[in-house]
């Protein structure tokens, strides 16, 4: 199970954090601290939807 959870936090984080930092992009954000704040919340949010995602694929639903 924390094989899949370490896998799957790679791929979700890597999403979350290339979305966070599109945002903050598009809404005009462009110092350093805006956007390595963008990528580091995608990077901490994807520690729960990882456990949730795991646990739907343990669970088989």
């Amino acid at each position: 199970m924390v094989w899949l959870l370490v896998v799957l936090h790679l791929f979700i984080g890597a999403t979350l954090a290339g979305v966070g930092l599109v945002a903050a992009l598009v809404m005009g954000l462009d110092s350093m601290w805006a956007l390595g704040g963008a990528v580091l919340a995608g990077f901490v949010l994807a520690f729960p939807v990882s456990w949730v995602v795991a646990q739907a694929m343990r669970d088989g639903s």
